[in-house]
């Protein structure tokens, strides 16, 4: 699977600040490191997202004890990380020509959060003719407040942006198939 690229958005500590609020899929970062062990054993490429937030207070702000990965999906040498300021990989980065000059065709995304920067990015990858899947379970996201002031609950808020994403852009698939995947290859 050399044409596939694990793709890993914004797990960093920063995830784990009270200004998040409520999150569904407490082991997400447990999945997320089965998932990359596995593929590491392959040598497969690995992408990780670096959120470097530009917004002043921001737990993701660059050279905050925030910043930093989180240990599970710490990148390893080789591995390519891509910083980004904003929501969506894509924009103002070097993703798109990094995954084009490697010859990268199918993206399996995970990382945080589910209606932000992973939803964002995978339908962004979608858009430019990547095949891409999301992990359902190496996702998570966080109570939501709308427009009308309703809080949607995170586990709700997490499937029904699933559920937009499989309606039109891509796969879902759960941590256990991907891993049943990863052996069969």
């Amino acid at each position: 699977m050399q044409d596939t690229a694990l793709v890993i958005i914004d797990v960093q500590e920063a995830i784990d600040h009270p200004v998040w609020g409520r999150r569904n899929n407490p082991h997400a970062e447990t999945n997320m490191g089965q998932i990359l062990r596995a593929w590491r054993r392959h040598g497969w490429p690995v992408v990780h997202i670096r959120h470097d937030s530009a917004q002043e207070g921001s737990p993701y702000t660059p050279g905050s004890e925030m910043h930093a990965f989180k240990p599970v999906v710490a990148p390893e040498a080789g591995e390519t990380i891509i910083g980004k300021a904003t929501n969506n990989a894509f924009v103002g980065t070097s993703l798109e020509n990094h995954l084009r000059a490697e010859a990268i065709e199918r993206l399996i995304v995970m990382g945080v959060l589910t209606q932000h920067s992973v939803d964002t990015t995978a339908r962004m990858a979608a858009s430019l003719g990547f095949e891409v899947t999301m992990v359902s379970d190496a996702t998570a996201a966080t109570d939501t407040e709308d427009y009308y002031g309703t809080v949607w609950r995170a586990e709700d808020v997490h499937a029904l942006a699933l559920a937009h994403f499989a309606a039109d852009y891509g796969r879902v698939m759960g941590t256990e198939e991907i891993l049943q995947d990863i052996e069969e290859k």
